[in-house]
């Protein structure tokens, strides 16, 4: 008899076991955070809940898996089997008057991004000109809260299959077939499962949780309320062959939007695998947030108010006073809820009445207006126990109401001795904010540093030295002290106060964005002040901690020269030092007047300088941290580059290098030193902006 190859079978199986594994794909997300998934248009993730649109009209939000997943066998036209599960939630407007649309989207598809797809009906998924094309080589299971005929949908709260087009394959009422109750029929037209069958409200703002499997060329789609047992019947069961609609690899994710129509559609919790097995029993399905609607109070139920009719005429007294109390204090509190938004639930805690705010600044009375910023004066006012304040009103016109959101949620967490305290806020009826601070006593920096100044006013060399200090500790804390990275993006004198003491408070946040200690800004709107913005955030827009190293850096220049970073008919600030210091005479660009009074250290005083003109130099890798420029200012020689030379010594050694001058020259095209003509215009020509220190804000 003849043997079989043995270890040939063997060694099949083990290319057959490994080439699965290799094209395994498993992950459960019981929360969410930014390594999970690539994000597009408003999607968002807050409090570990991933937000594909709020209540913005006309807006899409796309999530998907941070990476391609398998979706073919190598080499074959195949269409491998995945299971996943999701909880989601759709919460309408708390606005009454606000129709909530339109819904989400799971879905398969090959590209990143959100190019060729629109909002309203068409859900973030098409757009008028590629529905239904076939080379979209997308699928996905919609959960579709509007009736659009072009689309032929059977109503306005369905479940469907689509494929490279929103007219989808199957569909089906959303809901489920509880296992307890049997029905007289497999026909889901049958009179017994009508009576079985439970509909779901998709957008009630209640937890769903639901169930996709596909396998054999058979897809399967069930949806019950979270903490529910899943289903033995599914809601939708439709024989599908996707191996002409899956390419070899595809990204996996959801997808939504809104139109004139608005809601939140949230994704709470999401499983996948490819593996042949569900991994839907991993998801945390207790105790989860809920967002459903408030259910009518009882006393308002027509039961209520017919058992009080039926009593005593005492008791009916009695009664229908207390209710007409308690109705008129619930309806204004629920109006009073409805005018809030969602940042006003987070920020309530530090809200203040209009009615404090008015009485402490005398009406807003225009004797007490002690400053004017780019969206609105700022009052001084006192509490009603004596305490000082500065009240900013904000306009809700440019982009005012951005700025003000951008103070209360950086600011008003932040907690440091060099930065401007943020006492709380108020909101008046159409759109007027108030932000109020701690009081400053002697101003801002800017009315003390620059030659047009009162003489009487003029700060020696030690309260600048100090002020600086102050300012870089401030950012220190901002960049590397705290639970996220801000980046404050507007540092100038005018944004730095003097306390009592004198000493220097870093302020006004309207421009300052956060993130994670490991991620990138993602922000691309070119924002801050003329003189002060780094070369690269004019070109990309995108902000990072050395933007506001530059911005430190050019502070410092006009802080010890006693000049503004731009006046006309003059050259930059940045420039004219750096001209000096080539030529030899750096202790010539400071303030006249700190000369004429002596008093410092002329070797300290070119030491400062040579740190700002670091700091503000035009390439980032060049700029030090500003951990490395706290510690040059405090003096603290430590090891940097080797343990032989010292931190102070090799930022002062780099700035003087003409190396420096060789390495912009190359990088700009020049084939010697750039002139200070070719410094200002990679500084400030491409924003074509006009000399004034005004804010630069576009896309």
């Amino acid at each position: 008899m003849k043997k079989q190859p043995k270890p040939l079978f063997f060694i099949l199986l083990f290319i057959i076991l490994f080439s699965q594994s290799v094209l395994s794909v498993d992950f459960v997300f019981n929360g969410f955070n930014s390594t999970n998934l690539l994000l597009y248009g408003i999607a968002n993730i807050d409090s570990r809940i991933l937000t594909l649109t709020n209540e913005t009209s006309f807006v899409v939000g796309r999530a998907l898996y941070r990476s391609k997943i398998p979706t073919k066998t190598p080499n074959s036209s195949h269409a491998l089997p995945f299971s996943t599960s999701f909880i989601f939630s759709m919460a309408p407007s708390r606005n009454k008057d606000t129709l909530p649309g339109h819904g989400l989207v799971f879905i398969f598809t090959p590209n990143t991004g959100i190019n060729g797809t629109s909002s309203s009906q068409h859900l973030g998924l098409f757009n008028l000109t590629n529905n239904g094309n076939p080379k979209n080589h997308v699928f996905g299971v919609e959960f579709d809260v509007f009736a659009n005929q072009e689309f032929d949908d059977i109503d306005d709260n369905h479940v469907g299959i689509d494929i490279n087009s929103l007219k989808s394959e199957s569909s089906h009422t959303a809901g489920y077939w509880p296992d307890n109750i049997k029905s007289s029929s497999n026909s889901n037209n049958s009179n017994g499962d009508e009576q079985a069958f439970k509909v779901v409200k998709l957008n009630s703002g209640k937890n769903y949780q639901v169930w996709i499997d596909y396998a054999d060329s058979v897809i399967n789609v069930t949806i019950a309320p979270v903490e529910s047992k899943r289903p033995k019947r599914p809601l939708l069961n439709v024989s599908l062959n996707l191996s002409d609609v899956f390419e070899d690899e595809m990204y996996v994710g959801f997808t939504s939007s809104t139109g004139r129509l608005v809601e939140s559609h949230r994704i709470l919790a999401w499983s996948f695998s490819n593996s042949n097995f569900s991994l839907s029993e991993s998801l945390i399905t207790t105790g989860l947030p809920s967002f459903a609607i408030r259910r009518t109070p009882f006393y308002k139920h027509r039961s209520f108010i017919a058992g009080v009719t039926l009593g005593s005429f005492f008791s009916l007294v009695f009664i229908g006073l207390f209710s007409l109390f308690l109705i008129k204090r619930e309806r204004r509190r629920a109006r009073d809820r409805a005018e809030m938004e969602d940042w006003e639930f987070e920020y309530w805690p530090h809200k203040m009445t209009f009615q404090e705010i008015d009485a402490a600044t005398k009406g807003f009375l225009e004797e007490n207006v002690i400053g004017v910023g780019g969206n609105g004066k700022v009052y001084k006012g006192v509490l009603s126990g004596g305490t000082e304040i500065a009240v900013k009103r904000v306009s809700h016109e440019n982009d005012g109401m951005r700025e003000f959101l951008a103070e209360i949620s950086s600011l008003g967490r932040l907690k440091h001795r060099s930065l401007v305290g943020l006492k709380g806020w108020c909101k008046k009826e159409k759109g007027t904010f108030m932000l109020i601070y701690d009081y400053m006593e002697n101003g801002s920096l800017d009315k003390r540093v620059y030659y047009d100044c009162d003489e009487s006013k003029m700060l020696s060399y030690e309260d600048r030295i100090r002020i600086l200090k102050d300012v870089a500790s401030a950012l220190l804390y901002l960049h590397e002290g705290w639970e996220a990275k801000v980046l404050h993006r507007d540092i100038k004198a005018s944004n730095v106060l003097l306390d009592k003491d004198m000493n220097g408070r870093l302020g006004d946040f309207g421009l300052a964005r956060m993130h994670g200690h490991s991620q990138v800004a993602s922000t691309t709107r070119v924002v801050g002040t003329v003189g002060y913005l780094a070369p690269e955030v004019v070109r990309s827009g995108r902000a990072s901690t050395k933007t506001d190293v530059f911005g430190f850096g050019v502070l410092i220049l006009e802080v010890m020269c006693g000049r503004r970073p731009i006046e006309e008919g003059k050259p930059p600030l940045v420039d004219w030092v750096w001209q000096l210091m080539v030529q030899g005479e750096l202790l010539a660009a400071v303030d006249a007047r700190l000369r004429a009074s002596g008093g410092f250290d002329e070797e300290e005083v070119e030491k400062v300088l040579h740190l700002g003109l670091l700091c503000s130099y035009p390439h980032p890798d060049s700029r030090p941290t500003i951990r490395q420029v706290v510690k040059v200012l405090e003096g603290k020689n430590e090891p940097f580059e080797s343990e032989t030379e010292d931190m102070e010594a090799y930022l002062l050694a780099k700035v003087k290098s003409r190396d420096m001058w060789a390495n912009y020259a190359q990088n700009f095209g020049n084939a010697s030193h750039p002139t200070f003509d070719d410094i200002r215009q990679s500084h400030y020509s491409s924003m074509s902006l006009s000399w004034t220190n005004t804010i630069v804000e576009g896309r």
